[in-house]
Parts: C-alpha cells; sequence; structure tokens
C-alpha cells in the first residue's frame, strides 16, 4: 500500500506524462503533414516511417513527461521554491531544455547505432550533428520550448490552488453541487496578535510563510486537504474515510506539533519565538460545490464547519490543544498511547443541542 504522501506525488507526475503524450502524437500528426510521402528525413538522412513514429514518440514523450514530472516534483519544486514566479518559470525551462537537448541526442544515438551497429563513431554521430545544425531543429525546440512552458505553467497553476481542486474543476466534479462525509480541523495559531506586534507586518507575514510551510508536509502525509488559509489559521480536510483511516486526522495533529518542534531552533533565530497552535476537530455532512463567476472556487457548506470553528474558539477556555466533538471521538479507534478526556456538554453557538468536546493529548 502506498503512502498518502506517495500517492499524492503519483497523481502530480502522471498529468506530466499525459500532457507530453497528447503534445507528442499530435507532433506526430504535423510532421507527416510537413514530409508527406518522404521516405527519409532531409537534415539526417535517417529514414522516415510515419506508422514506427506514431508510437515510438508518442511513447519517447510519455518517459520524457514522467521523467520531468519526477524532476519537478521530487526536486526542482524545491529548489526554486523561493524564487519569484517568472524566475521559477525561466530557470526551470532552461533546465527542462537542457535535459530534453540530451534526451534527443541519445535517442538519435540509438538510433543511428541500431540502423549503422557497424559504423565508426563517428559515422554515428553524423546524424544527431546533422540534425542539431539543420534549422529545422528552431522550429522542434520551439515546439518543445511551448510544451515546457505548458507543463510549467500547469505546475505552478496546481500548486497554487492545489492537485485535488485542479483535477476537480477539469473533471467536473463539483460542478453540480454534492454532499460528502467530510472531517474539518480547523486550525489556529496561539497569541498571533502578540507575535504579529513584537515582530512587524512584514516579518510576521515572513513567519507565517515558514509555518504554513511546515505545517503543510503533515497535511501531505496524512492524506489531507488544505481547503483555506484565512490569516493566521488552516483549515483541513479529509474525506471521512480516509480522515479516519489510521486516525489520519489526529495523528496529522501530533505531526504538526513535531515539525515545528524540529523546526524550533530556526523560528527562535530567525523570528525570537517558536509558534504553537490549537485546533478543533468534527466531521458531519456537508454540500460541496463550484461558485463564482469572476474567481471560482469549490466550497463546503453545512453546520459542520461552524462548529469546528466553535469548537476550537473553545481551546484557550478549557487550556486544550486540541478539542474534538463527541461524534468524532466515537468513530475514532484511538490507540492507548493517547489521553482522551471529557470537558463536558457545551453549547455552540448557532446549536439547540449541546455537544460534548473532548480534549486528546499524547500521553508520555
Amino acid at each position: 500500500m502506498m503512502s498518502p504522501k506517495t500517492k499524492r506525488n503519483v497523481a502530480r507526475v502522471i498529468p506530466f506524462g499525459v500532457l507530453w503524450f497528447i503534445f507528442s502524437l499530435i507532433y506526430c500528426v504535423l510532421e507527416k503533414g510537413i514530409l508527406g510521402d518522404l521516405d527519409r528525413y532531409p537534415s539526417t538522412g535517417n529514414p522516415y516511417k510515419f506508422a514506427t513514429n506514431i508510437f515510438a514518440i508518442p511513447a519517447a514523450g510519455l518517459m520524457m513527461g514522467l521523467v520531468t514530472g519526477i524532476l519537478e516534483i521530487g526536486y526542482f519544486s524545491k529548489w526554486f521554491i523561493k524564487k519569484s514566479f517568472t524566475r521559477k518559470i525561466v530557470f526551470k525551462s532552461l533546465l527542462y531544455l537542457i535535459i530534453v537537448s540530451i534526451f534527443l541526442f541519445v535517442l538519435l544515438l540509438s538510433n543511428a547505432l541500431y540502423i549503422h551497429s557497424t559504423d565508426s563513431f563517428e559515422n554515428l554521430l553524423s546524424p544527431a550533428r546533422a540534425f542539431f545544425t539543420d534549422y529545422a531543429v528552431v522550429g522542434l525546440m520551439l515546439y518543445i520550448a511551448v510544451l515546457i512552458l505548458i507543463t510549467q505553467f500547469y505546475a505552478e497553476f496546481s500548486q497554487s490552488i492545489g492537485p485535488g481542486t485542479l483535477s476537480n474543476f477539469f473533471l467536473g466534479k463539483y460542478h453540480h453541487p454534492v454532499e460528502e462525509e467530510r472531517i474539518f480541523m480547523f486550525l489556529d495559531m496561539k497569541s498571533s496578535t502578540t507575535i504579529a506586534e513584537n515582530l512587524g507586518h512584514v516579518r510576521y507575514f515572513e513567519m507565517l510563510k515558514e509555518y504554513f510551510f511546515d505545517l503543510s508536509v503533515a497535511v501531505i502525509d496524512y492524506g489531507g486537504t488544505i481547503y483555506q488559509y484565512a490569516g493566521d489559521e488552516m483549515i483541513v480536510s479529509w474525506k471521512l474515510k480516509e480522515g479516519l483511516k489510521n486516525n489520519n486526522c489526529i495523528e496529522c495533529f501530533f505531526a504538526m506539533k513535531r515539525a515545528l518542534q524540529n523546526q524550533a531552533e530556526k523560528y527562535n533565530r530567525k523570528f525570537g519565538v517558536l509558534p504553537a497552535f490549537k485546533a478543533g476537530l468534527h466531521f458531519g455532512m456537508v454540500t460541496a460545490g463550484e461558485i463564482g463567476s469572476l474567481k471560482k472556487e469549490i466550497i463546503f457548506t453545512g453546520d459542520v464547519l461552524n462548529a469546528s470553528a466553535r469548537i476550537q474558539g473553545l481551546c484557550n477556555h478549557f487550556d486544550a490543544d486540541l478539542l474534538v466533538s463527541e461524534d468524532l471521538v466515537k468513530v475514532l479507534r484511538l490507540p492507548a498511547t493517547y489521553v482522551i478526556r471529557s470537558v463536558g456538554e457545551n453549547l455552540l453557538k448557532g446549536r439547540s443541542k449541546t455537544l460534548e468536546l473532548f480534549s486528546i493529548s499524547a500521553s508520555h
């Protein structure tokens, strides 16, 4: 079984392969229209067979797309995370062009070796040399450059709104309202007003960027999705099944705490404070759907969101870092490593019935 993080990464890599496959297929059709009945490439003299290319080139494109996807998700997106949008696009596109050029060179060399296996190395190099010095390579590299830019914009757009949200827009999953049972975690920074006053707005914002980045790693590891950011608040959501599996929704909270603790030296050095947070969890039925015309979003509506926010708001009152509703505690199967303590029945604002709340802490 793949971990939630691995599943997410695989789901993010696959669209790169699909995009390259589709555009490689289009290239084959365009190439056939240009070359017509020719049986050899004018630039290299290598044999041209449309029946072979229509399978080989898209297959190579798929492979190249998956490679670029792996490089993007695994390395480049992390290396350039602090660069501006334009710099990221330019630097990464240049790197990909170099990688693709090497890939094309290896393909041409392999093809020449297959056709002229007994020739000298100099003769094997001549088709590649002829190709890269011919004017035709300019058109091909421009085509590849456009494809690289498209995949870069896809990667940035997907990262901005979330890969799951982007795929839902494309598939039209929430074009019509649907009902789902979901867990929500409302997570709020402690003493954020005081911290903001001490740091000033600019440095506080810089700390928020680091803070949300460090917390997001745990969300990925435990299969959650970030629904919204609101100031210093993060709203995390799971479909009920995914959130209950291996107690992901609870494990995520404590993984977040460990993530900040592991970065204590960084926060104290850069900002002179280690941020902490409190959270409230609840689950229930929500309606999900697309809204907006100038700016489209997928939103959730339902009592569970209001209740989760109210539960989180009671954390200070009960001196608890994590408060969970009775409904959620009943369906969780927590191991003995956690201490569950009732804080009593509470009438949440906007509700007519009381709800028992529980604090959950890790036993030492």
